[in-house]
């Protein structure tokens, strides 16, 4: 399938790893150029690098999505270093898990600012051009975990709150034909989560209670975004998808 991508531009944030650099690298595949932005450097160039090296395009950046200044020269380098700016996939986040009466402000304020302030001001910044341009796509990565889980009170509420952003924000642009849609996760084989120390129990409970019996893939999830990045998503907006194997 074609999904139209050839001669866009997109910003993936948080693209140095995980889900981002299979989102990095799908949307490459694809013929899209793009601007890998992450607040690790190394792992920013490291990501554009296979693209580079696969016959890609790409540019490394360093972003920190909490930082106006910063998410505004993120913009900008799209603009001048690959010739603006068609898509933007808000996926930067992270955990830090904990039951709610061991949780420091420190700890909410880190994970909220990053995925929830991280996307109003990434797409805040994208939307000048886009309405331009009368074109635009924004992805903004949810996760499942919107529907609450133990121990990710500030996690959950950040991905509960990218939806009504996402459905907000759908609301507002639709007329400068910019669809903003949401993906959310389920497990998913990261790096992040199979080094954890209970990642063998992760795995079996997941392979016991997913409809899909196995853990999910960072490939699985960049499929998504590629499909509502791509023109035959043109008419879809203000919606989730869920890439979670049928688990809820």
């Amino acid at each position: 399938m074609d999904f139209g991508l050839n001669g866009k531009i997109a910003i993936v944030t948080g693209g140095g790893n995980g889900i981002g650099a299979a989102t990095c690298r799908r949307l490459a595949a694809e013929g899209a150029s793009i601007l890998v932005a992450d607040i690790d450097l190394a792992k920013a160039q490291q990501t554009a690098a296979s693209i580079v090296e696969a016959g890609g395009r790409a540019h490394a950046l360093r972003a920190d999505v909490t930082d106006e200044a910063s998410v505004q020269a993120m913009v900008d380098a799209a603009v001048s270093e690959l010739g603006g700016l068609h898509i933007l996939v808000n996926n930067a986040g992270f955990t830090r898990d904990m039951r709610i009466t061991k949780m420091s402000v420190h700890d909410w304020d880190s994970v909220v600012d990053v995925v929830l302030k991280g996307a109003f001001l990434c797409t805040r910044a994208a939307i000048p051009h886009l309405a331009e341009q009368k074109f635009g796509r924004i992805i903004n990565i949810s996760s499942r975990a919107h529907l609450g889980n133990p121990g990710q009170a500030n996690y959950s509420a950040a991905k509960a709150g990218i939806l009504g952003f996402t459905r907000a924000m759908a609301m507002e642009n639709g007329r400068n034909w910019i669809t903003v849609n949401a993906v959310a996760p389920g497990i998913i084989g990261t790096e992040a989560v199979t080094g954890l120390p209970h990642f063998p129990k992760i795995k079996e409970n997941a392979e016991k209670t997913t409809p899909i019996p196995r853990i999910g893939e960072s490939d699985d999830v960049a499929a998504a975004i590629a499909f509502l990045a791509s023109e035959a998503a043109g008419y879809i907006t203000g919606e989730v998808l869920h890439v979670t194997g049928g688990r809820y």
